[in-house]
């Protein structure tokens, strides 16, 4: 029997960006200027329509001084992180 993994929540994981880059008053293009990507990129991101890519993230966690783990964190959200069992 295959067990699954629950799914991500990237709903949490582009608010949390929508939240970091807020909280630092940047705008789109401040964020764009700051990781080298591309305006869009990050309106389609934080607007749920792509997820982007493992590099773009890396960039945005550098940019907005957080951790990838931390980032990444969200995707747990409402479930129990790998690791963490209860015995």
């Amino acid at each position: 029997m295959t067990i699954l993994p629950p799914d991500p929540d990237f709903e949490a994981l582009r608010l949390e960006l929508a939240r970091l880059r807020a909280a630092r008053g940047w705008t789109y293009d401040e964020l764009a200027a700051r990781t080298s990507l591309a305006r869009r990129t990050l309106i389609e991101i934080e607007q749920g329509r792509t997820v982007g890519t493992l590099k773009t993230w890396h960039a945005l966690a550098h940019a907005l001084d957080t951790p990838l783990d931390m980032l990444f964190g969200n995707l747990c959200r409402g479930h129990e992180p790998p690791g963490e069992t209860q015995d």
